[in-house]
């Protein structure tokens, strides 16, 4: 799978689960896991869009490393915010900043790797 692929897939993504959330759920929702569900959104939408364009650069090396972390983290960033919206345990509160770790590595390895270039 290409990075292109794969950030193209997440934007799908976010933007369908964002529309779910607030046309098919909306009624099941707190206030508090309303804001889980739109970060969750938000942080996918705007990796998806980092993760497409290192896609579409076809820069190989730290871009696409930092492209692939980036998906990782997205996943479980997203994902597991999602997942406590639907009623997960609130303990996997403690596996969402792992996700933005893989986020932040990413974003650092591009940096990284436009400084190189």
């Amino acid at each position: 799978m290409s990075l292109a692929l794969a950030g193209s897939a997440l934007g799908f993504l976010g933007v369908a689960l964002g529309a779910f959330g607030t046309h098919g759920l909306s009624s099941r929702f707190t206030p508090e896991t309303k804001g889980w569900w739109e970060t969750a959104t938000l942080y996918l939408l705007v990796h998806a869009v980092a993760i497409f364009a290192t896609g579409l650069s076809g820069r190989a090396g730290l871009f696409s490393t930092g492209g692939w972390i980036m998906v990782l983290g997205a996943l479980v960033f997203s994902g597991t915010l999602y997942a406590m919206a639907l009623g997960a345990p609130r303990w996997f509160g403690a596996i969402t900043p792992l996700g933005g770790l893989g986020l932040l590595a990413g974003w650092a390895l591009f940096a990284v790797a436009a400084l190189r270039s």
